[in-house]
């Protein structure tokens, strides 16, 4: 299993950035990593049990993740788990942490770990995958701090 953790300083509250991170309809405006995003299944606000889809730009596959919110804990710490079965992912989750620095900054974390499919070949995707998220998770979080300066 491959896994990974990135975090940033941003310059806002813990409120504001949870807000804007789970707002789908505003996801587009700061999430690097992403072509579409959008709350699934008649869901019309994010919270524990939601179902959501995103989907990655095309030049890295434009992959859909379809997740379930197993933790919505405003303001301190969402997580989610894939529900489908995309194109070389077994299983994939990610937590989002959100810890106040002081009345304008928060330091958000983002954990993930996946597995590889198919199987036979995770000793030579997940490596590449990993080191792939690990950048684009921390282009990801230095777009939501420039959104917030």
């Amino acid at each position: 299993m491959a896994h990974g953790e990135v975090s940033e300083i941003v310059p806002a509250s813990c409120e504001a950035v949870f807000d804007l991170v789970h707002d789908y309809g505003r996801r587009l405006e700061w999430d690097t990593l992403l072509q579409a995003a959008y709350l699934d299944d008649g869901f019309t606000a994010v919270d524990l049990g939601t179902t959501t889809v995103c989907v990655g730009r095309r030049s890295l596959g434009g992959i859909a993740l379809k997740t379930v919110y197993v933790s919505f804990q405003r303001p301190s710490v969402a997580a989610v788990k894939m529900v489908n079965k995309p194109p070389f992912f077994q299983t994939w989750a990610a937590s989002i942490r959100h810890e106040a620095i002081d009345q304008d900054s928060s330091c958000i974390t983002y954990k993930f770990h996946f597995t590889a499919r198919p199987r036979s070949l995770r000793f030579i995707l997940e490596p590449v995958m990993q080191q792939l998220f690990l950048w684009e998770t921390r282009k990801r979080l230095r777009a939501l701090k420039e959104f917030f300066s």
